[in-house]
């Protein structure tokens, strides 16, 4: 079986690598460096908890993800001896207002109903647990099983797995998916035809983009977040720290990772002085040492964004053409489900988990 992959990002990398170690011949066509984009631009969050509004059938896929995540990273490291930075860091969602604190109240039930683990801590118990937060946090939910990697290091440890498995990267601007009796048959890649039995598109935000695939572009959005890096001589916190305007990420390094912008402005990459601004004041609410803290750095990366927020995987408009795009914010969680799901399909077995939800076609245009 020949299966062509367009993206070459953390999607289509470990979808790749999965095929290959099933025997599967596999291309990955990358119009630039992969991984280049969203995949290195993200904070690593491994938080469907801290994250999920209510359940259903995306918190499952997350928590299917996230169970994947220790074995996922080992495998990858005993495969490359390349470390991932996988770290079972747990993450602090904080209240600030009375409002925030009732809504915290009311996840941590909902939560707790569903078997997850989740506390609400008092202001006195955050503080012992974290002694760095903010004074004017009132409390905190305690999601202890939300996790945390460091992206570039899973991107640089994935393209060297995969690569070793057997998978070839071509670089490329592919032009269009070629359709015969209404099958994906090829991919043109800078006028050059190749033939494929399977195609992924897992191109990100330029996944609606791709002439010939059928999928409308306006069911698929960048949505810019801006990133700023800080280092700390020592890390001031363990845990996420996450509130209502933004998050911040510890590495054990010094590090910490605080963002993010939500801009629909297109294909726009820069980065503001407003949306450095917002970030710089909810990560000092959340951690207010970073006030003093050297800036290393500062980027924005381009998410998949879709209305509901959730992916589209599964079979697509055509026989023979998969998609697996519109992570949004949880590309890097939802890095292992998504290999394996996608590998099942494209393979003709049954999935792991149903993927009917993130059908291609259930949006309202």
């Amino acid at each position: 079986m020949k299966v062509l992959v367009i993206g070459g990002g953390i999607m289509g990398a470990s979808i790749a690598r999965e095929l290959a170690l099933a025997k599967v011949q596999v291309t990955v066509l990358e119009r630039s460096v992969p991984g280049a984009e969203a995949s290195t631009a993200a904070a690593g969050m491994l938080a469907p908890q801290l994250e999920a509004s209510t359940p259903g059938a995306f918190l499952a896929l997350s928590l299917l993800s996230r169970a994947m995540y220790p074995r996922w990273t080992e495998e990858l490291t005993a495969e490359t001896q390349v470390g991932v930075d996988y770290a079972a860091s747990g993450a602090l969602q904080l209240a600030f207002t009375e409002a925030e604190l009732h809504a915290l109240d009311a996840t941590i039930a909902w939560q707790r109903a569903a078997g997850l683990r989740a506390e609400l801590l008092s202001a006195d118990e955050l503080r012992k647990l974290e002694p760095g937060v903010g004074p004017e946090a009132l409390a905190a939910a305690h999601f202890p099983d939300d996790h945390q990697v460091d992206p570039r290091k899973l991107m640089r440890a994935l393209l060297v797995a995969a690569t070793r498995a057997g998978v070839a990267f071509r670089s490329g601007y592919v032009r269009r998916l070629v359709e015969k009796d209404g099958r994906a048959t090829a991919v043109d890649l800078d006028g050059e035809l190749l033939e494929a039995d399977a195609i992924v598109l897992a191109a990100g935000s330029w996944s609606g983009q791709v002439a010939g695939a059928k999928l409308d572009p306006r069911v698929i959005k960048p949505a810019r977040g801006q990133m700023m890096e800080f280092q700390l001589r020592a890390p001031l916190t363990r845990h996420i720290l996450k509130g209502a305007k933004g998050y911040v990420v510890p590495r054990a390094d010094g590090r910490v990772v605080c963002g993010s912008t939500m801009e629909l402005v297109g294909f726009d990459k820069n980065v503001t002085g407003n949306g450095l601004a917002s970030i710089l004041q909810a990560a000092t609410r959340l951690m207010p040492a970073l006030g003093e803290a050297p800036v290393t750095s500062t980027w924005a990366g381009l998410r998949p964004w879709t209305t509901d927020a959730q992916p589209i995987l599964g079979p697509g408009p055509l026989a023979g053409l998969f998609l697996a795009t519109g992570h949004f914010r949880n590309g890097i969680l939802l890095a292992p489900a998504t290999a394996r799901v996608m590998g099942e399909l494209v393979r003709g077995e049954k999935p792991t988990l149903d993927p009917r939800p993130f059908r291609f076609d259930r949006f309202s245009l």
